[in-house]
């Protein structure tokens, strides 16, 4: 911030204003949340639905791979199949290639996504899902708990309501 200040400081006159305009914007950009085209270069589109593909087979440990917080992820889906038997475990996730079952929405802030899917089949249940850049167009499964990851959770929330942001 430091070398902002002192490029705007030598600049002065039209020329300052305009660099700190620019500056202004770029400081900004990711700070709200904002849509973006499902599939699109920056989507996370691509890794859930490799991600649901693992899940639709009953491989957890492969769907696992695909989290920031690997064996937690794996811990919380072996006891989910547990609960509900393999076959069940396999129907709830394969239901999201049905035709009635569709993505809606992405949002992103900064390197974190929300896919937002219409299950049609569920009374058009909005299911969301969470996911973290963690290199250029390389995403995972966001389980780590954070500030923009609450903030796209208010978002899940409005769109239920049916208020989606910008």
């Amino acid at each position: 911030m430091h070398r902002l200040t002192e490029l705007l400081r030598k600049a002065g006159g039209k020329w300052g204003l305009s660099l700190f305009l620019a500056a202004a914007a770029a400081l900004a950009q990711g700070n709200e949340p904002a849509a973006v085209d499902p599939g699109a270069a920056g989507s996370a589109y691509g890794t859930a639905k490799l991600l649901l593909n693992h899940l639709a087979a009953g491989d957890i440990e492969a769907a696992a791979r695909l989290s920031n917080a690997p064996r937690q992820r794996y811990e919380l889906l072996r006891d989910y199949r547990a609960q509900v038997g393999e076959e069940e475990f396999k129907r709830v996730f394969g239901r999201y290639f049905h035709p009635e079952n569709r993505l809606v929405a992405e949002y992103r802030l900064g390197v974190h996504r929300l896919l937002i899917w219409d299950l049609g089949e569920e009374a058009h249940h909005l299911a969301g899902q969470f996911y973290v850049e963690i290199e250029d167009g390389k995403f995972l499964m966001d389980d780590a708990p954070s500030e923009q990851r609450s903030r796209l959770r208010r978002v899940l929330q409005d769109y239920r309501r049916g208020k989606a942001p910008g």
